[in-house]
């Protein structure tokens, strides 16, 4: 009988463990030499099937949302317009939307005539993110022509919520500066706005009618929402505006809420920029220019620290912009980019965006294409395909796939070697 070969403790014969050895060896001499060339393939490749697979992932929990937003329960359905509100202010998911525009169109208009408080301001609120993201055309047409005649009876009916006429008031404006091209279809919008806010009017005998905050914060939402389309009237209607509403509008200054009093000097601004942009001769009032100042320097005790210091801010530059005509600029920056906001008209605009889209707004500039239209940004600087269908993922998110894709790279590479290995030693 021939002698068996010796083993080591292992059962593996030494013949073998000097073959895996220097098999060993030479994969690592290998993979010094050739990784150099298949690194940055394999990580661009791995890179790429990760942006897809997380595009994937984000997409199918979009898709989620959209069908619980039908869901029994309210507190589900509130949820998807919340996870759907927080996509589309933080992405560009333009053809993702346009696919389901009227899916997620009938979802809303659901959850605005049978849902409750919440549950309806969120659908407001999406309605019109849902509008930046499709930007001006037929598309985001189609969308606001179902919800707007629901707009309109949620802001006049007294009955419903209050908060959520306030969030319909804000949701109705910005729709309508970016779907509406028919003159008249804009001076229907404004008169539902008017019909609130002159309610906040200097009565004829000079008194005003009693409102609990919640009322007065309608009139303010209604009121800014009516002065952004302002920047969007044509000459003939601001001449009958400036006629009927400017001798009114300070008034509003007295109000006991500082942001009415805020909204209507900055409205009175605009209305003054606009004016004269018409007729370059227009003249400031004595009267309204005294009661600026006042704002502007107002020490009254029984006002909060706060609200004095973001009152004498605001009104500073509204005076400055009555009396002078003059604008104080600011420069908005992103990325390599930066945009001055250089006008009440162009500020009145950028407030309104902003509201929506909140601190990505900034990203909105770069690559919002119907938003850098309204700026004359040109095209978007963020053209890649994964950065215009979603937003760039965070940085504790990047680490995380990197690590899950370097684990398997490692774990497919291990596999290929002990391959290599089993057939040395045949």
């Amino acid at each position: 009988m021939p002698r068996s070969k010796k083993k080591n403790s292992k059962g593996v014969p030494h013949r073998n463990v000097q073959l895996a050895s220097d098999e060993d060896v030479s994969i690592e001499t290998l993979s010094h030499c050739s990784d150099s060339s298949e690194i940055n393939n394999g990580a661009d490749e791995g890179a790429e099937v990760n942006e897809d697979t997380a595009l994937e992932d984000f997409q199918y929990k979009l898709q989620g949302y959209i069908d619980n937003t039908v869901d029994k329960s309210a507190k589900t359905r509130q949820g998807a317009l919340v996870g759907l509100k927080e996509a589309m202010s933080t992405r560009i998911l333009y053809e993702f939307i346009s696919d389901r525009r009227l899916t997620i169109t009938d979802s809303i208009e659901r959850c605005l005539k049978k849902g409750k408080g919440e549950e309806q301001r969120a659908a407001a609120s999406l309605a019109c993110l849902m509008c930046i993201q499709l930007g001006s055309g037929i598309e985001s047409e189609e969308v606001f022509k179902v919800l707007k005649p629901i707009f309109k009876n949620i802001l006049a009916d007294g009955s419903v919520n209050i908060q959520v006429r306030q969030a319909v008031a804000t949701s109705l404006g910005l729709c309508t500066l970016v779907t509406e091209d028919d003159v008249l279809d804009v001076q229907a919008t404004m008169e539902c706005f008017e019909n609130l806010f002159t309610q906040s009017y200097m009565r004829e005998d000079c008194t005003y009618t009693s409102q609990n905050p919640q009322t007065v914060q309608l009139h303010t939402n209604a009121l800014l929402s009516w002065a952004l389309l302002l920047t969007i009237c044509t000459g003939s209607q601001l001449k009958d505006i400036l006629c009927k509403h400017l001798p009114k509008l300070p008034g509003l200054l007295e109000s006991e809420d500082v942001n009415m009093r805020i909204a209507a000097g900055e409205t009175i601004a605009l209305l003054f920029e606009l004016a004269r942009d018409m007729n370059s001769e227009f003249e400031d009032w004595d009267g309204l220019c005294n009661k600026l100042n006042a704002l502007a320097t107002d020490c009254n005790k029984h006002r909060a620290k706060t609200d004095k210091r973001k009152q004498r801010s605001v009104f500073r530059d509204v005076l400055k912009a009555v009396e002078e005509g003059d604008y104080q600029a600011e420069t908005i920056r992103f990325g390599t980019e930066r945009m001055v906001i250089d006008s009440w008209v162009r500020k009145r605009t950028y407030d309104a965006f902003r509201e929506f889209v909140g601190t990505a707004m900034n990203y909105h500039l770069q690559a919002n294409k119907f938003i850098r239209d309204v700026f004359e940004l040109g095209p978007p600087t963020l053209v890649d395909a994964a950065t215009m269908k979603y937003m760039k993922i965070s940085r504790a998110e990047r680490h995380h796939q990197n690590a899950a894709a370097f684990k398997a790279r490692t774990k497919a590479r291990n596999k290929f070697r002990d391959k290599r290995v089993d057939m040395g030693e045949f």
